[in-house]
């Protein structure tokens, strides 16, 4: 019997290829909002980053999120984003 591979997916930032469980998902939710989809599940168009910080803010800072998702990043929803990185960075700090 074969195998199932886990699903691919591409790092919005590095252009990396991995497993999907290994990216964190970006959404832009049906009523326009960009939030970090912990599930992986929720609606909406989505993208995928890494959860190392350099893809994070390669992410946000050349406007990879906005492109993948197309649509203009709020300044509520660019701080969500920069919190989360930030929150990745203690992570991997410690």
């Amino acid at each position: 019997m074969q195998t199932k591979s886990p699903p691919q997916r591409t790092c919005v930032a590095c252009r990396s290829v991995g497993d999907k469980r290994d990216l964190v998902r970006v959404v832009r939710q049906p009523d326009g909002a960009v939030v970090v989809d912990a599930t992986g599940k929720a609606p909406g168009r989505g993208a995928y980053v890494h959860s190392r910080p350099g893809c994070w803010q390669e992410a946000i800072k050349r406007g990879r999120i906005e492109a993948a998702l197309k649509t203009k990043l709020s300044p509520d929803d660019k701080l969500h984003l920069v919190e989360y990185a930030t929150t990745l960075q203690a992570v991997a700090v410690a």
